[in-house]
């Protein structure tokens, strides 16, 4: 059942990051997603989430859920960036991404927060 709206009180800027690398050095490539943005639950997940979400994974950081209407361009190349109501800024890259039994209604991501 997707979530409800009253629930989703952060909004959220998607970007897809590409790495390349050039002589030597690497370069990232960050391109916005259209649109570039949802309105978002995000909530620290649980080992019972981690256990339904990424059966079969091996993941040794503090990772987070985030619950939004369905876009098709979300990847595991996808970061996420929000301001919290403590007007702090965040950013957590996607690594999995649950699209609940193919109805492409709702996306739930599996993210860890880029700690600067």
């Amino acid at each position: 059942m997707p979530i409800s709206r009253g629930k989703r009180r952060y909004l959220v800027t998607l970007t897809n990051v590409t790495t390349a690398a050039a002589d030597g050095d690497t370069a990232e490539s960050v391109t916005p997603l259209v649109p570039p943005t949802r309105r978002a639950e995000i909530r620290p997940a649980t080992a019972r989430d981690l256990e339904r979400l990424t059966a079969g994974t091996v993941l040794s950081s503090e990772s987070l859920l985030i619950t939004m209407p369905f876009h098709a361009g979300v990847t595991t190349k996808t970061r996420v960036a929000w301001t919290d109501l403590a007007a702090r800024a965040h950013t957590a890259n996607v690594t999995g991404v649950n699209n609940p039994e193919e109805r492409c209604k709702e996306l739930i991501l599996v993210a860890v927060e880029i700690v600067a």
